[in-house]
């Protein structure tokens, strides 16, 4: 058989594969198998791509072979390090770090093969909008990396700046047509692929924190995008469907998270919520807060009938999704109904919380979404809230002088008890003073989320 028409059978279980592997992310109980399928199609599309492809006779050459596979045998045991060793609370980084690299590679693609397609105006046309979204997803991906890992701790907004990143997007769009159309030296290309790394981290620099979940899909739909060009050029299948799920999958889950915001993706994009200072925003709150021990609150949660806890990002700083199932499982034993109440934008990451506790082998069936847990308050008589702020800050239903005013939120507060689990009293990621500390029904419960589940743990094996 021709190798071509061999080459054309893998691509299709390439193709088939990915679409399962998708399907089965959508399920904690099959995703590893998913992330197992799409890496395997990914796998034999690689192989057959290096030895079937129509170019093949490039490739014989035992120096290029090396080269090849040893670039790969290398970021194959990079990504596998990197992957192995990276902690809960670092993962939205690594998908944003992981991210730009394919952005960059679909940069690279543009600047390499743009001489090599002179005369093709469509081709040209491709390597240009793959080159532009690349560029775009790799410096904007860099700048999210950074703000999720501390290093840019607070937006920065430069004066005029919706009018200069207009302008910029309007001079990238203007100058990718004419290279498009007259194809001119090299260097013109070079410019517009560094004016394409500008506009990107201009693009997320003044975005908020509280933001970051939405950005990162966003970036994530743009490498799609990219990838996807990068088939079209080619001509390669796999490569335009994977571009193609990614892309969608990107786009379909950012406008799902602006639509549990509330808020429209051009609001996210241009707004800068959660921008605020740590000092917060909004009127001064006025009222008082009130402690509660780590014995009081194993007594109060041991003769409840119904407890909701609420994960947020505190949790996977403290690394304490281990004892909080420990915690969930005790009580059950002790005949108490527990589920988790997940708020769609809690965390640094889309489904950080769902990832979590996961991984400490919460049942999936527990995990409630917020559309659903909501009406569910009234009637549960304990609510413990481990490192979550804004998806709870009642300010969003009462305050319209708040940056998070609109947007839907755990409805906690019609709870019979409130237990918040905080290291202190500072502000959230949108930066802003939470109502729900001075709630009558609301006790605080000071100290690292790991030694108080592990400490509140031992009180309730003792019951």
């Amino acid at each position: 058989m021709n190798s071509i028409y061999i080459l054309d059978i893998i691509y299709l279980i390439a193709s088939v594969t990915f679409v399962i592997g998708l399907k089965m992310l959508s399920h904690p109980d099959t995703a590893r198998k998913g992330n197992l399928w799409a890496a395997f199609g990914m796998g034999i599309a690689i192989v057959g791509t290096i030895f079937l492809y129509e170019s093949h006779y490039a490739t014989r050459d035992s120096t290029k072979l090396l080269l090849i596979f040893g670039a790969i045998g290398i970021g194959t045991i990079a990504g596998w390090m990197t992957a192995k060793k990276v902690q809960m609370t670092k993962m939205p980084e690594l998908v944003s770090l992981f991210n730009g690299m394919g952005g960059a590679c679909a940069a690279l693609i543009g600047l390499m093969e743009y001489e090599h397609n002179k005369g093709n105006t469509m081709a040209i046309a491709t390597i240009i909008a793959g080159m532009i979204i690349g560029s775009v997803s790799f410096s904007g991906s860099i700048i999210a990396f950074l703000k999720l890992n501390g290093t840019l701790n607070k937006p920065v907004r430069l004066p005029s700046y919706n009018i200069l990143n207009t302008i910029i997007m309007v001079v990238l769009l203007g100058v990718g047509a004419y290279i498009s159309y007259d194809q001119p030296e090299f260097i013109f290309v070079f410019g517009l692929f560094v004016l394409a790394l500008i506009y990107g981290v201009l693009f997320v620099l003044p975005i908020g924190g509280a933001d970051m979940p939405v950005v990162i899909s966003l970036l994530n739909s743009f490498t799609g995008l990219a990838a996807a060009f990068g088939g079209f050029l080619y001509h390669n299948q796999v490569m335009l469907t994977g571009g193609i799920l990614v892309g969608s999958a990107g786009t379909i889950l950012t406008l799902a998270m602006c639509k549990a915001m509330n808020r429209p993706l051009s609001n996210v994009i241009f707004g800068a919520f959660g921008g605020g200072s740590a000092t917060g925003g909004g009127p001064e709150v006025n009222g008082s807060i009130k402690d509660i021990s780590i014995s009081d609150t194993a007594i109060l949660m041991n003769y409840a009938k119904k407890v909701v806890i609420v994960p947020g990002y505190g949790l996977a700083v403290a690394q304490a999704q281990h004892v909080i199932h420990e915690l969930e499982n005790i009580l059950e034993d002790h005949g108490v109904e527990v589920k988790y109440a997940i708020h769609p934008v809690a965390g640094r990451m889309p489904g950080h919380m769902n990832v979590l506790l996961a991984e400490s082998n919460v049942s999936y069936d527990k995990l409630v979404e917020m559309e659903d847990i909501n009406p569910e308050f009234p009637n549960t008589d304990v609510v413990l809230v481990v490192g979550a702020n804004d998806v709870v800050n009642p300010a969003a239903k009462t305050d319209p002088s708040s940056p998070i005013y609109g947007m839907p939120i755990l409805d906690v507060e019609n709870a019979k008890h409130i237990i918040v689990n905080k290291r202190s009293m500072n502000a959230g990621y949108a930066g802003i003073d939470n109502l729900l500390f001075y709630n009558p029904k609301n006790s605080m419960l000071f100290g690292d989320a790991k030694d108080v589940l592990t400490k509140l743990v031992h009180e309730l094996k003792n019951m």
